[in-house]
């Protein structure tokens, strides 16, 4: 099992509800997108999944794990098995990029390597591999804070791979990019769900890129599951209806109309 939710919900501090009681499965290696308008809950249901918070009420299991009910060591190896990528990645501005991609592995390396890691990059040619998927194999010394945002992205997404997650979780992975860019990133984060059989759920803001890649779509709105459908059974009226708050056209990636209506089965307008 990849998660599993029941009767999940989130409340904050401030009384505030961000997610209502949440029924959701993701079996091992399966691909899941969650769509919906901002505010819907998307990044709260992520973070949960992610363990950086902790359910107000219901049932989570992670990796066949109840995360809140492990000791504190268990608790860091499970979260070695998840790998989290971040709208906006938390990478030191001076950090080189060789570090912050070793990063992804220092809950899995033994203290001696993590420690060396920071003196001294102690795989470089995987590294290296790792950013050539995403065409930054030659910033492999650069410092990170002399990257562009989209730059930058990439190279969160490309710690994530390094780190081999059983369990990878996409928070808008891609807003920063261009189309073409971003439709590559996705697909590499695809390969290495299937390749590996680790499961993906990712947050999206345009629908089409969500229709293209992912077999699974869970419509979000106002903390709650508004669909859970196969893709192709996911319909314009009810990307409309889930999108109703934010106007009458639909966030998109695609570049014209003829790619958004293949994608997405909607207009560009």
């Amino acid at each position: 099992m990849g998660f599993e939710l029941e009767g999940v919900g989130l409340i904050h501090d401030n009384g505030f509800r961000a997610l209502g009681r949440i029924s959701l499965r993701a079996d091992r290696g399966e691909r899941v997108a969650v769509i919906g308008p901002s505010g819907a809950g998307k990044t709260s249901l992520i973070r949960l999944l992610g363990t950086a918070l902790r359910p107000s009420e219901g049932r989570l299991e992670i990796l066949d794990a109840n995360p809140w009910r492990l000791s504190a060591g268990a608790l860091r190896r499970l979260r070695t098995r998840v790998g989290t990528i971040h709208q906006s990645p938390p990478i030191p501005p001076r950090q080189r990029v060789v570090t912050a991609i070793h990063a992804g592995r220092l809950g899995r390396w033994p203290a001696w390597k993590g420690l060396l890691s920071l003196l001294y990059p102690v795989d470089i040619a995987g590294a290296q591999a790792t950013l050539a998927r995403f065409d930054l194999a030659d910033r492999l010394f650069e410092r990170c804070d002399r990257l562009s945002g989209g730059q930058l992205q990439r190279v969160g997404i490309a710690r994530v791979l390094y780190q081999q997650p059983d369990l990878i979780l996409a928070d808008e992975p891609v807003s920063a990019l261009d189309p073409a860019l971003a439709d590559a990133a996705l697909g590499e984060l695809v390969e290495e769900s299937v390749r590996r059989g680790a499961s993906l759920f990712a947050s999206l803001h345009a629908v089409d890129l969500a229709l293209k890649w992912f077999p699974r779509i869970v419509g979000l709105r106002d903390g709650e599951v508004a669909f859970d459908l196969p893709a192709d059974r996911v319909t314009e009226a009810m990307l409309h209806e889930l999108y109703a708050a934010e106007g009458d056209t639909l966030p998109v990636q695609a570049r014209d109309a003829a790619t958004c209506a293949a994608r997405a089965r909607s207009s560009c307008n």
